[in-house]
């Protein structure tokens, strides 16, 4: 069988990185995403924001230059952890 291959070995570094992260639908979603993500990709960034089709939730995708498998994953980490946020992809 053969073993899958892993994130980092699909990747070549720098390259473009797009996190799309589903959170409650409140107004400081946005700022606390790109907070997190200036913190380890400084940079300037226009996310797009997809309301979901109740409203509840909005999906907020960010395209960063990523410099390091580390960086994906601290970003992938440091997103998940902020309160209202519910899944990053």
């Amino acid at each position: 069988m053969q073993e899958q291959p892993k994130l980092k070995d699909l990747l070549e570094f720098p390259c473009q990185f797009s996190f799309k992260v589903m959170g409650y639908a409140k107004p400081e979603l946005p700022d606390l995403i790109l907070e997190v993500i200036q913190r380890h990709a400084p940079g300037s960034y226009s996310p797009k924001i997809t309301p979901s089709g109740k409203g509840t939730y909005n999906a907020v995708s960010v395209t960063i230059t990523a410099t390091s498998i580390e960086q994906v994953e601290t970003l992938y980490k440091e997103l998940g952890e902020i309160e209202i946020v519910r899944v990053v992809l």
